[in-house]
């Protein structure tokens, strides 16, 4: 099982985040790709599970300066695509998890799980519940 997970982190909560999921995903016995955004292209859906993570930015939207444009131009390609979202916030109440869920599934794509959000630091349940995002995308 080929699992890529890409992310944006300023502070250093998302990447957390992002390096649970890819050792869960190990873990269970996946291939794991694991980069930055701005070290990613389409060519990171070549594979069987693609997880995301990106935090509320803004008035709870995804970043603006590189994870929104890279998340815009892989859109047309998510239909059948199975999918796993992640990222944290601070003010709120996970809205932007909801409203990038919604336009995820309206692109066709396949959630493989609810999107797993962490308040700032993400603490010892968010991070486990990251390793179980990248377990259940090691299951395809």
């Amino acid at each position: 099982m080929k699992v890529n997970i890409v992310y944006w982190s300023a502070t250093g909560n998302t990447e957390a985040m992002a390096y649970a999921a890819e050792e869960g995903a190990k873990g269970a016995g996946a291939q794991v790709d694991l980069m930055p955004v701005s070290a990613a292209d389409a060519s990171v859906l070549d594979c069987d599970v693609l997880l995301l993570g990106c935090p509320a930015m803004g008035a709870e939207e995804l970043e603006e300066g590189e994870f929104e444009p890279f998340f815009s131009s892989i859109e047309g390609s998510l239909s059948g695509k199975k999918l796993g979202l992640f990222g944290s916030y601070d003010w709120g109440d996970g809205e932007w998890m909801r409203t990038w869920q919604d336009r995820a599934a309206a692109d066709g794509a396949v959630l493989i799980a609810d999107g797993v959000i962490a308040n700032l630091t993400p603490d010892d349940e968010a991070l486990a519940a990251c390793r179980q995002l990248g377990e259940v995308a090691a299951k395809g």
